[in-house]
């Protein structure tokens, strides 16, 4: 199966195994979803993430987080699309619920939250905001 929006399709099984109380989430892996996983487990929003390998195919299970049975990740949002890149200099990167929650940039320095990304004077494509 071929996807325009493998980040899209990792955000959205995201969503919906939280709407659904599920434990992990299984997904096609690749660096860039391995680096967005790295990202959400350093700030707190999954346990833990683990890639393995089944006849030449990778796959990421990512373990969910729930506080009291509720979802860690409230919010989670594609920001820039295949159709409709959003790129933002380090000075004006959205800052997510008044410093809340998180966007996750893809910089030239790697991917890193928004908070990162203004303290090194680096901008780059938003790719998503959490909450």
């Amino acid at each position: 199966m071929s996807l325009n929006d493998p980040i899209g399709d990792m955000l959205a099984r995201i969503k919906n195994s939280q709407l659904r109380n599920h434990k992990k989430v299984e997904l096609p892996s690749s660096n860039f979803k391995i680096k967005i996983a790295e990202v959400l487990k350093n700030e707190g929003y999954i346990n833990n993430f683990e890639v393995s390998s089944d006849k030449n195919k990778f796959k990421l299970e990512i373990e969910l987080k729930y506080n009291y049975g509720t979802p860690v990740i409230s919010s989670i949002q594609r920001v820039s699309k295949p159709g409709r890149r959003i790129f933002s200099s380090a000075e004006s990167l959205p800052k997510i619920n008044n410093g809340l929650g998180i966007a996750i940039v893809s910089t030239p320095k790697g991917v890193m939250t928004d908070i990162d990304a203004r303290k090194q004077k680096i901008g780059g494509e938003i790719i998503c905001k959490v909450f």
